[in-house]
Parts: C-alpha cells; structure tokens; sequence
C-alpha cells in the first residue's frame, strides 16, 4: 500500500465472534483499518450511518432478516463505490448469485491471500 494514502476502512461482518476477531487481526496486520458487524443488519445501521468504508467482507450464512448475500446486494445497489468480498465455509455463491464485481474468497482465510484480495485493483472472482 503506498504510504502516502489513507488506509481503506474494511467493514467485516461476521457471526462468529472468534472468527470476526481472527478477520480483524489478519486485515488490520495488513495494513488496514476495520469496522465490525455480527449480523447483515448491524451492518446496514453502519452502512446508513456515518462510518465511511471502502470495502464489505461478509460472511454467507448469519442469523438476522438477510444473510450476507442479500447485504452484498444491498450496498452495491446503495453504494456502488465499495468493493466487495463475499466469503464462507459452506456456502459456494454462483456469480449470478453475487453483485456484479464482487469477489468470493472460501474458508478458512490465508493470510496472504486475503491481504492480495484486499489491495485495491484485484477483481480475481475467486
């Protein structure tokens, strides 16, 4: 990342407390800033609030109203400059399932390609 730019703000929206802070540290270790939801609708409250992020990592599969699919739908209809990383251990999503754009990463999450994910530019889908 160059040094002379403003770290992207990653909102990562998890249900699994012990991943969520795994996510955070490895995405924060990188180099960039994070915010945290639990649910799809902790999340649309940052979404349509204040807090300004570049990038929505989601899990699949969460309790609430919508599963992260549907939240991914969501903030590229309502937000068409945040990239999008759609992930899950479980649940492979067709591309005609995600947003236009958005890349799947699967679980478990590697390091290093979570960080090449995250790097502005790479639009590899999966």
């Amino acid at each position: 990342m160059d040094q002379t730019q403003k770290p992207l703000t990653i909102l990562v929206v998890e249900d699994e407390p012990l991943i969520r802070m795994d996510l955070v540290d490895l995405i924060e270790e990188a180099g960039f800033h994070t915010l945290e939801a639990r649910n799809a609708d902790d999340a649309l409250a940052i979404v349509d609030g204040k807090d300004g992020f570049q990038v929505l990592f989601t899990d699949v599969d969460m309790p609430g109203s919508i599963d992260g699919l549907e939240l991914a739908r969501i903030v590229a209809g309502q937000r068409p400059d945040v990239r999008i990383i759609i992930t899950s251990g479980q649940t492979v999503p067709t591309d005609d399932e995600m947003p236009a754009g958005a890349v799947f990463l699967p679980k478990p999450h590697e390091a290093s390609r979570l960080a090449a994910v995250l790097q502005p530019g790479d639009q590899k889908r999966r």
